[in-house]
C-alpha cells in the first residue's frame, strides 16, 4: 500500500509569493487538516506574533528606565520601523509587520495629544473589546469570525460558510480565540483607570503572544484529535437556515 493511502493527502509548503496559487479546499480530507494549515500561515507564525509584542516592550522598559512619554514613544515607534524596514530588505510583504506597526503609531498619536502615558494603551484596550464582543457575536448568530479572518486570506471571504463542519469548527476556534481578547480587556481595563502604566506594559506582554501562543496550542489539540469530514451545504439546506 502506497504511503499516500495510508496518510491520506498531506497540506501542500505555500508557495513563496503571495501571487501565486493557495491551496484549495478540495486538496484536504479532514476539515482539521484544512484549518490547521491555514491558521498558523494567516496569523504570520511565531515571527508574525513576536513582531506584534516587540514594540509595546520597548515602550514598557524605556518608561522604567526614565519614565518619559516622548523618549517611550519614540521607542516603540523605531521598533516598529526597524520591524518594517527587516522585512522591505528581505522582499517580504509588510502585512504582518503591518500588526506592529500601525497600533504602536495608533497608541503614540493618542498618548502625545493626551500627555498621559497610560493613553498608549487605550487603543489596544478598546480594540479587544470590540473583538471579544464581535466573536461572540459571531457565534450566536452561526457566522464565526475566524472563518471570515481564514477565507479572506484565501480570497474567498465566505466559501466557508458553505460547508457545515467548517461552521462548527470555525465557532470552536472562535470561541478558543475570544478568551484572549476577553482576558485582556477585563484585566487592562482596571490598569489603565488606576493610571498602572508599568503593570499595563507587563500585561501587555504577558497577555500577548505567550496567551496567543496557549490560544493557539489548544486549537492544534482541537485539530490534531479532530477527523471532521468536509460537508458542503445544498442550496436548500442554506436556505432553510437563514
Amino acid at each position: 500500500m502506497s504511503e499516500d493511502a495510508t496518510e491520506g493527502p498531506r497540506p501542500r509548503r505555500y508557495p513563496a509569493t503571495e501571487a501565486e496559487q493557495r491551496p484549495e479546499l478540495q486538496d484536504y480530507r479532514y476539515v482539521e487538516e484544512y484549518v490547521r494549515a491555514e491558521l498558523l500561515h494567516t496569523l504570520g507564525g511565531v515571527r508574525g506574533m513576536l513582531e506584534g509584542a516587540a514594540p509595546f516592550v520597548g515602550f514598557t522598559i524605556a518608561w522604567m528606565i526614565s519614565s518619559r512619554l516622548g523618549l517611550s514613544l519614540i521607542v516603540a515607534l523605531a521598533c516598529a520601523a526597524v520591524l518594517a524596514l527587516v522585512r522591505l530588505l528581505q522582499r517580504q510583504s509588510l502585512r504582518y509587520v503591518a500588526q506592529a506597526v500601525v497600533p504602536t503609531a495608533i497608541a503614540a498619536i493618542v498618548a502625545a495629544r493626551t500627555g498621559r502615558a497610560e493613553d498608549a494603551f487605550l487603543p489596544g484596550i478598546l480594540y479587544n473589546g470590540l473583538l471579544a464582543l464581535v466573536s461572540v457575536l459571531s457565534i450566536v448568530v452561526r457566522r464565526p469570525v475566524v472563518g471570515f479572518i481564514l477565507g479572506a486570506a484565501m480570497g474567498d471571504p465566505t466559501g466557508w460558510a458553505r460547508h457545515r463542519s467548517l461552521i462548527r469548527m470555525m465557532a470552536k476556534l472562535t470561541a478558543v480565540l475570544a478568551v484572549p481578547y476577553v482576558l485582556r480587556f477585563v484585566i487592562q481595563l482596571p490598569l489603565y483607570l488606576a493610571g498602572q502604566v508599568v503593570w499595563l506594559g507587563v500585561a501587555k506582554i504577558v497577555l500577548g503572544w505567550p496567551l496567543l501562543g496557549l490560544a493557539l496550542l489548544v486549537i492544534g489539540y482541537l485539530l490534531s484529535r479532530g477527523r471532521t469530514p468536509i460537508e458542503i451545504i445544498e442550496d436548500d439546506d442554506r436556505a432553510g437556515d437563514t
